[in-house]
């Protein structure tokens, strides 16, 4: 059986990722997400309304017309987790493909939720929802399954594809956080196990590989973003925290640390109410009864109204917009666009890295400067990264001592900095350890 793997989207940037292996006249494909900083650059334009065509021409998801140069049919699509540049291209491309849709539970809610909106196509694949550690048969000759691990989202998993030349693993994204918030550590014996029985090439995310040591764990947020929060619990000003409305355990913790001083956590914007609501009801994690959620932009506006009314000092608002996304609460908050104005000695915590793209460094430049105008205390910076370090990778390699590697999640100038660490395990570029951009075709057996 001849195996070769397509990078579809994600070798060129951060983002839009979709990869694709051909095993014999068969089809797997991996991910289709979206581009976040290019839907960006478009703000007038609706998702649910807008053409694949016009999408793939903007460069917000993945250009799939590379999927005729594989000659074969498509078994499965297997989504790795939930985030937008994971599965945000679900609803315009998958129904080209006669195949089912494979996810963890969480993730195939939320695709069921993004294909419920889609207004340009139909989409009528079959979902279906693998718990961890399911073996499921693509076909004859194919299985698959989903290894536990973690990232910054819940029910993220590392997807072993079956083949009979060996594991394909695709790995992304992941940390190795042996003491996580929400979830449990990852499945170190059974990837250890899919190690010793085989692995023909493992695709990885390389977003921190030139960070040394290991990736810190959820538990280390926790404590911090515990730490300043809790620091407050007299005090008269407002306090307002922004974090991904995606990163579950860490928005547990938020309003965990508003109750604790006696504050009621408000939950505001669409996003946070679909990722929170969904965990929730799905009884995934539970919030502190004092928590209140309102997604709707006039709700949320006469909440904030509210809330002034009835005094600042009683809530921690929890709000996306940490990037300075224009139209995000946060941002409309700085502009003076909603009822809720900062006022001197008030606190604004940021629980969220900056994406790095120059949009975003510009974009966070202009929040920070509005809200310190207004006299805002900014506590920037409190978080830990979802994904893994040098250290991590050269351990998750150890465990799965893979025949190819292929660095993806990102351009040349972060893939190649896999490189270094690949040469000290024994892979030589070109060789064993492969470099791919978008449309770019690797035969492995």
């Amino acid at each position: 059986m001849e195996i070769e793997v397509l990078a579809v989207g994600g070798y060129n940037e951060f983002g839009r990722n979709m990869t694709a292996v051909r095993c014999g006249k068969e089809i797997v494909i991996f991910d289709m997400g979206i581009r976040l900083d290019s839907l960006m650059m478009h703000p007038d334009i609706e998702m649910e309304n807008t053409h694949s065509l016009d999408l793939i021409q903007m460069g917000v998801i993945p250009d799939d017309t590379v999927m005729n140069q594989l000659e074969g049919t498509v078994k499965a699509v297997i989504l790795s987790h939930g985030h937008l540049d994971h599965i945000g291209a679900v609803p315009k491309l998958v129904h080209r493909y006669n195949a089912p849709i494979i996810g963890t539970p969480y993730t195939i809610e939320l695709v069921k939720q993004q294909i419920e909106s889609e207004k340009k196509f139909g989409v009528n694949n079959k979902l279906i929802a693998l718990k961890f550690g399911q073996r499921y048969n693509i076909s004859n000759t194919l299985a698959m399954e989903f290894v536990r691990t973690q990232h910054s989202i819940i029910d993220t998993a590392t997807v072993a594809l079956y083949t009979p030349k060996g594991a394909i693993i695709y790995a992304l994204d992941f940390k190795l956080d042996r003491n996580p918030v929400l979830g449990e550590p990852p499945d170190f014996a059974r990837l250890k196990k899919i190690g010793k029985e085989g692995v023909l090439c493992m695709i990885a995310e390389v977003t921190n590989v030139h960070k040394k040591g290991r990736c810190p764990s959820e538990q280390i947020a926790k404590n911090m973003v515990r730490d300043v929060i809790t620091s407050y619990e007299d005090d008269k000003n407002a306090i307002i925290v922004s974090t991904f409305a995606s990163h579950i355990a860490r928005v547990k913790t938020i309003a965990e640390c508003a109750h604790e001083i006696g504050r009621k956590p408000l939950l505001l914007g669409r996003s946070m109410e679909r990722y929170c609501v969904t965990a929730e009801q799905m009884k995934m994690v539970r919030f502190p009864d004092t928590t209140s959620v309102f997604g709707n932009r006039r709700v949320v506006e006469r909440t904030l109204r509210r809330l002034v009314k009835s005094g600042k000092e009683q809530y921690v608002p929890i709000v996306t917009g940490h990037q300075g996304e224009p139209g995000s609460i946060l941002t409309r908050i700085a502009q003076n666009d909603t009822p809720y104005r900062v006022e001197r000695g008030d606190k604004v915590m940021i629980s969220a890295q900056l994406i790095p793209n120059d949009m975003n460094r510009a974009q966070r430049y202009r929040l920070f400067t509005l809200l310190k105008a207004q006299g805002a205390r900014i506590f920037d910076d409190l978080h830990v990264s979802g994904h893994a370090y040098c250290e991590d990778h050269y351990e998750f390699v150890h465990m799965l001592n893979p025949q190819y590697i292929i660095a993806a999640h990102g351009g040349i100038d972060i893939t190649s900095e896999y490189l270094s660490l690949a040469n000290d395990m024994g892979y030589t570029l070109n060789k064993d350890f492969l470099l791919m951009a978008n449309g770019q075709r690797q035969k492995l057996a």
